[in-house]
């Protein structure tokens, strides 16, 4: 069944992969990126099946004014897609006050001034899928990655409330969560100068891991797409999904350590209770 797409962040990686695939299928996007004419050859081979528009999802009012366009130029628009993304690469002290509100502003405030705008249309159709790409980054922590961590951490709490709040409108929402994969980002990150403080600890391995090319980028990028089309047909969506050997190891691992040290402590956090509200033992 041919559906209709509304992605951001389509000019390289998971998104540039994404639309390409489902032009191929016979779907309809709408393609959102900062330089529209990206996607000419595109285009030049699909016609209007597919729509572009150029978009800074930094920009809240430019958010609000592209997708009311994507939906009145296309009508229905079945998935919705916050794939838009920026990285910051440094120990927490090394990053800039920019680099900070930049991550933060795209991966957080971005993905959520979409679903914002899109949810009224969704709600009038009274149908639709949201897929937001987070990554294993969304659950679990690697050093010299704390500013987008914190923007996935933030976005996966954002989708897990919206989730709940959308599923009895007939939307759902589900949280994609990649491993390393070789798409192009990781060259695209934002770097600093580094501090040798930091250089001598966690951070600095990490660094010169992805230097040397020793921290591994295992995952497949056209089975991610592809695994992330297969989802929209599913009945049994999760809320997230996380894809990758890497993705599933390590978020198990963190889940695990979270709950262990979350057991550990059930008499401290119990003892806070008020005499009236004790739980009975």
């Amino acid at each position: 069944m041919a559906r209709t797409w509304f992605v951001t962040g389509t000019s390289s990686g998971f998104g540039r992969l994404l639309t390409e695939r489902l032009l191929v299928r016979g779907d309809r996007v709408a393609a959102t990126l900062r330089r529209p004419e990206a996607l000419d050859d595109l285009r030049a081979v699909h016609g209007d099946r597919l729509w572009t528009a150029r978009l800074d999802v930094t920009d809240t009012g430019e958010v609000r004014r592209v997708v009311d366009e994507a939906f009145a130029a296309l009508g229905a628009i079945d998935v919705v897609v916050n794939n838009a993304g920026y990285g910051v690469f440094a120990s927490v002290e090394e990053a800039s006050d920019e680099q900070v509100r930049q991550v933060i502003d795209t991966n957080l405030l971005g993905s959520v001034h979409v679903i914002r705008a899109a949810l009224p249309h969704l709600r009038a159709q009274g149908h639709g899928r949201i897929l937001q790409v987070s990554s294993a980054g969304g659950q679990t922590t690697y050093p010299n990655f704390a500013y987008y961590h914190a923007s996935k951490w933030g976005i996966e709490g954002f989708c897990e409330t919206v989730a709940r709040e959308i599923a009895p409108l007939g939307i759902g929402l589900t949280i994609v969560e990649p491993g390393a994969t070789p798409t192009g980002f990781g060259d695209a990150l934002a770097t600093a100068p580094v501090m040798p403080e930091y250089d001598r600890g966690p951070a600095g391995d990490t660094r010169r891991a992805v230097e040397d090319g020793t921290f591994p980028l295992v995952n497949d990028p056209e089975k991610i797409v592809q695994a992330m089309i297969d989802l929209v047909g599913r009945r049994d969506v999760p809320l997230r999904l996380p894809l990758g050997s890497d993705a599933y190891r390590d978020v198990r691992a963190s889940l695990a350590a979270r709950l262990a040290e979350h057991d550990a402590h059930r008499e401290i956090a119990l003892s806070v209770v008020h005499d009236d509200h004790a739980p009975a033992e």
